[in-house]
Formats: structure tokens, C-alpha cells, sequence
């Protein structure tokens, strides 16, 4: 058996294989995206996050632009749910692009448009949970609301609770032990109910002075609850209908272990790889084919809508590319051969081996906590459904670029064949004809309202896109 050999099937931990300057950089890198999530509680601030870190190292608007040269960095956002940033190489975007796409929504709790309501003295809100979450770990947790509210004569404001020591915090309540023996007998996944996940958001009565009761109004805790939001947003009750308004837990992204070689936080999938992938490009100057860092929107729900990859946002920048770069010139032909000549890491986070649960996971082909950046050749659910399966030729490609690089990788799936599965925007991608697989950060506890990642698995997702956009 040869030396690569050796060093594939016994693999070592990154930690072991780096240096002291690199572990430095670990907790450098682990630091800036312990801020960088803290900023990044929704989509939406993601994407701002995204664009201020772009314009800090000389991203430009597109829609400023006139033309584009070699070197150039741009960045382009749409309907402040995505972003896309290039920076633009030597050869011809026709001649395909390198590009790195991850998505920036979390699984969540909405609330419905007409949510407010009260219950034995108490004043909750409806909601509707976005993406897979496991119902019974959103209850007796601290909660932030987070959201973009537009009022009946336009005027738009953002609302944010529940994050600054000083703000209250939201709740949802479950059931003592003493009481539970009925809702210990259902499933796990039925215990909680969709319709039971109500936020309390209030408990004290508005104070009507009215001496006449006829005028005294019967909802006076629901009546408090406006009130407050009123002194302090101008907000009425049928603003709700014209929100978007977010259930998220409270709390900062904190170091875990003694040791703290892990990060916990909220919204790891996939912000992590967002962050990665933003780092990367912005250190790029000017690569030989066009870079892109892609960032989507609705990737937890089937990416559908118009912020979702399977808009045309991002066709539509692409399009806006190769005319700026032809004098105008632009044809359809040329876009086509721009998506067909490209290739992408779909960024998105891989489910690490827990060791506390590893008989969900064939461990010979399943990611290990801190022995790198994962690549996941295809996702899908038990016979390969919805998967991208990417062809060998390009694993080959990139196999050998990072082994080049010094990028510690490893093969990954999500689980046994038959326990379940999931996937990705890389068959989206894939659908024009470009090479895609997947590759990120092993998680833990994935899809819970807290996960964990290593930063060494951070470290070396970082220098991998980095590899991809400079040697690819």
C-alpha cells in the first residue's frame, strides 16, 4: 500500500497536522465567525452582513457598474434574501466560472399573519415552523423575534427582541412531568404539535380607567401587547399581515469544551459555509476564471419562491455579466455556455458522527468531528432520490487539488441508506449541465435550535474554497 494510501485510510485529526501559526488561525477564523453569526440571526441579516464585509474589501454594487475588467470585484443582491458576489477573472465568463453556493435560512418558527391572540391571562402568538425542525426542542428555551414589518402607508421598519441583554425574551411553554403521562405515550415527532408551538409574548392587562363597563375591552391582554408596540414601533394589529416576522432562539454563538475546539450557535446550516465562502472570495484578487460566492434563500423549504435557487436571480446577474463584459453584447447562447462550462462546490454542511449516536451512520463513509472539510458526492434519500451524484471525473479533479493544497477533506453521507436523507441546491445546479458536489462543515445536533461545529472543520472548509477559487 502506497504513502497516500496510508494517510487516507488512517487518517489523523487536523489539529495533530498543524502548525502552531495555523492553530492560531483556527481560533482567529473560529472568533470572527463566532461575530459574523451573532450579526446573521436571519436571512436577511445574513445577506446585510454579507454586503457590508463585501464593501469593506472593495465589492462594488453591479448595478454601478459599466463594465467589468479582470480583477474587478462586484456583488449584486436580490430582494435582500440573496447575494451574489464575483470577482471577475482573465478568461471570459463564457468560459464557465468557479463557484461556491451555500444558503443563508436556517430551520425556524414563523409567525402566521394574524397571530396575536390571549388565553387565560396570557397573550401568545401563532406561529408556523419553517424548514425541519424537531418540534420538542423549540419548547422552554429563551426565543428572539426577528423581522421586517411594512406599514399601511409604506413606511418599512425591522423589529429586533430577545438578543440584548437588556430585551426580554420569548417562550413556549410544555407540560410538567407530574401531567404528562398522555403526551408521554405519543411519538416523539407527535408530542408537540404544530398548533401547540404558541410564543407568549405578554401577561399583563392594559389598564382601561373607563368607569363604564360597557367600554372596558374584554381583551385588555392582548389590548397591552399593542399598546407596547405601538409606543414603540407605531405598529397596529394589521401590520402583522404585511410582515415577516421570526421566531429564533436567543442567545450568542459560544465556544463548547474546555478545550473550546467547538462552536455552538444558531443557524450553522448553513451559515457556516455562507461564512466560509464569503472569507475565500473576499482574499481572491484576480483568479483566471470568473470566482463566484453564491448565497440563496428558501433551500429549507425545496428552495421555491423568488429568492430560492430555482429562481432565475441568479441567471439573471450572470446574463448582466456577460453583457457589461461584451459591450452590450449578450445572447442566450453565451449565458448557456457560461452555466455549462462551470464549476461548483455546493456548500452546504454535512451531518457529523455523533458519538453518542453513531448507529444512525455507516462509519466507514460518515464525517468525523475535526478531520476536515466534507465531501459529499451525492445526498438524496435512501435509493439516491433528489440526489446530484456527482461524476468521478470531477471528484478526481478535485481530490486532486486539495491533496495539492493541503486541504484535509473526507468522504460523507447523510446516514445509513435507509434511515433517511436529505438534500441540497446541487441537483438545481447540475440541472445546466455544470459539474457540482457537495462539500462543508460536519455538524452536530443539525437542525436543532443550537448546533456545534468544530473550528478546525471551519479552518479547513475556509482553505478549501480558497484552493477552489485560486487553483481550480
Amino acid at each position: 500500500m502506497d504513502k497516500e494510501n496510508k494517510l487516507f485510510y488512517k487518517k489523523q485529526f487536523i489539529w495533530e497536522k498543524l502548525s502552531s501559526d495555523e492553530k492560531k488561525d483556527v481560533f482567529k477564523l473560529g472568533d470572527d465567525y463566532r461575530a459574523f453569526i451573532d450579526a446573521s440571526k436571519t436571512e436577511r441579516l445574513t445577506i446585510k452582513e454579507i454586503v457590508k464585509r463585501a464593501e469593506e474589501n472593495g465589492f462594488e454594487c453591479l448595478e454601478n457598474k459599466t463594465e467589468v475588467n479582470p480583477g474587478d470585484k462586484i456583488y449584486y443582491i436580490n430582494k435582500e434574501k440573496n447575494a451574489v458576489l464575483a470577482v471577475i477573472g482573465k478568461q471570459s465568463i463564457e468560459k464557465g466560472m468557479n463557484i461556491v453556493g451555500s444558503h443563508v435560512d436556517s430551520p425556524r418558527i414563523d409567525l402566521k399573519q394574524n397571530p396575536l391572540y390571549e388565553k387565560h391571562g396570557i397573550s401568545l402568538l401563532k406561529t408556523h415552523y419553517y424548514g425541519g425542525i424537531r418540534k420538542y426542542q423549540w419548547v422552554t428555551i429563551p426565543l428572539a423575534l426577528y423581522g421586517t414589518v411594512v406599514k399601511s402607508d409604506g413606511e418599512i421598519f425591522d423589529i429586533a427582541i430577545g438578543d440584548d441583554e437588556n430585551d426580554p425574551v420569548f417562550y413556549i411553554t410544555d407540560l410538567l412531568p407530574h401531567l404528562a403521562k398522555d403526551q408521554n405515550d405519543k411519538k416523539l415527532s407527535e408530542a408537540i404539535e404544530g398548533e401547540g408551538l404558541n410564543v407568549i409574548i405578554g401577561s399583563l392587562p392594559a389598564i382601561n380607567e373607563s368607569d363604564d363597563d360597557d367600554k372596558k375591552d374584554d381583551k385588555k391582554f392582548k389590548l397591552n401587547v399593542l399598546k407596547i408596540l405601538n409606543e414603540k414601533y407605531g405598529m397596529i394589529e394589521e401590520d402583522f399581515q404585511t410582515a415577516e416576522l421570526e421566531i429564533v432562539p436567543a442567545g450568542k454563538a459560544r465556544d463548547v469544551g474546555i478545550d473550546r475546539g467547538m462552536i455552538m450557535a444558531y443557524g450553522h446550516d448553513d451559515r457556516v459555509c455562507a461564512y466560509t465562502s464569503l472569507q475565500a472570495i473576499i482574499e481572491l484578487e484576480t483568479p483566471d476564471k470568473t470566482s463566484v460566492a453564491l448565497f440563496s434563500d428558501k433551500e429549507e423549504i425545496g428552495s421555491v419562491g423568488n429568492t430560492g435557487m430555482h429562481s432565475a436571480f441568479f441567471n439573471n446577474m450572470v446574463a448582466e455579466l456577460i453583457t457589461l463584459q461584451n459591450n452590450g453584447n449578450y445572447s442566450e447562447l453565451l449565458l448557456k455556455r457560461a452555466l455549462a462550462n462551470s464549476s461548483m462546490l455546493s456548500s452546504d454542511v454535512a451531518a457529523g458522527v455523533d458519538p453518542t449516536y453513531p448507529q444512525v451512520t455507516e462509519l466507514q463513509n460518515a464525517p468525523i468531528m475535526g478531520q476536515g472539510v466534507a465531501m459529499v458526492k451525492y445526498t438524496g434519500s435512501r435509493g439516491k432520490s433528489g440526489a446530484n451524484d456527482a461524476n468521478a471525473e470531477y471528484i478526481g479533479k478535485l481530490r486532486k487539488l486539495f491533496n495539492e493544497n493541503g486541504v484535509i477533506w473526507q468522504p460523507a453521507e447523510l446516514g445509513k441508506v435507509d434511515q433517511g436523507g436529505g438534500g441540497t441546491i446541487a441537483y438545481i445546479m447540475a440541472n445546466f449541465n455544470m459539474d457540482v458536489v457537495d462539500l462543508g462543515v460536519p455538524v452536530l445536533s443539525m437542525h436543532a435550535p443550537f448546533e456545534i461545529i468544530s473550528k478546525t472543520d471551519l479552518y479547513m472548509t475556509f482553505k478549501a474554497y480558497k484552493a477552489f477559487y485560486n487553483n481550480f
